[in-house]
């Protein structure tokens, strides 16, 4: 089944306003490959998220890099997924490593999260991904399972997510899993959702990695068979993101 090959630019806590618009002036003017090879979704910090959508050329998406667990209401410093539905933002990352292993979210929680933007109309980068000691102890295949399980149990509909594999040991570190690592967990992934979920959502749900990736790595992962993509963190504050994008066409699905 084809998947559209998916590039994410997380641009975490980054940036001000005349940086922002020097980003999106590089991207505006890119020659990449068109959306119907490749999909494009930047996530600028919140204060940032309309500026750049009133900017940014109309083949490429936005995403927020979180949104809160239900409605809205007394949760300080929270925003809601109806608030970035109302602003006309269609994409959310959830579950990212840094909100884990920093904000003590977990799997649960995360599944909620997960579930309760896509029932608002949001679509989802799900982030899942295990730690340098959990993959020297061996339990990379259990962690990332239980992780998507987590996700699993929550939702019916996979047709609006994205499953972004990020080994934490490989982000902001200029470590990055080898092409074959990443393919392992690829795979690993596909079949868990293959056994767990069905057969079509395990050949259909775009599995995209994220560690590290840069423009010098960025084609030979993007060969691996079960790379869709990739979601990118300080890689994308660079011109070097527009040859991220560009990797996709490397990709040949049968």
């Amino acid at each position: 089944m084809s998947r559209k090959f998916f590039v994410g630019g997380n641009w975490k806590c980054n940036g001000t306003k005349e940086e922002v618009k020097k980003i999106v002036t590089i991207l505006n003017e890119a020659d990449v490959p068109s959306e119907d090879v490749v999909e494009v979704v930047v996530s600028p910090p919140f204060v940032f998220l309309s500026f750049v959508k009133s900017l940014l050329r109309s083949d490429f998406s936005v995403a927020a890099q979180n949104c809160w667990v239900r409605r809205g209401g007394a949760f300080t410093g929270e925003i809601s997924a109806e608030m970035l539905v109302n602003l006309g933002i269609p994409w959310v990352i959830l579950g990212h490593s840094e909100r884990r292993l920093l904000l003590g979210e977990s799997n649960e929680f995360v599944g909620d999260k997960v579930a309760y933007a896509l029932s608002q109309g949001l679509k989802v980068i799900a982030c899942v991904g295990e730690t340098l000691e959990q993959r020297e102890s061996g339990s990379t295949t259990d962690i990332v399972a239980a992780q998507t399980k987590a996700i699993a149990d929550q939702i019916s509909d996979w047709r609006n997510i994205v499953l972004a594999y990020e080994p934490v040991w490989a982000i902001g570190t200029g470590k990055v899993a080898t092409p074959s690592q990443a393919q392992e967990v690829h795979t690993g992934l596909r079949k868990w959702l293959q056994t767990n979920v069905g057969a079509e959502i395990a050949a259909s749900t775009r599995i995209i990695y994220g560690g590290s990736v840069n423009g010098a790595n960025c084609k030979e992962l993007a060969a691996q068979p079960d790379v869709d993509g990739f979601l990118v963190g300080g890689a994308s504050l660079k011109p070097e993101f527009v040859d991220i994008i560009k990797s996709a066409a490397v990709k040949s699905y049968a």
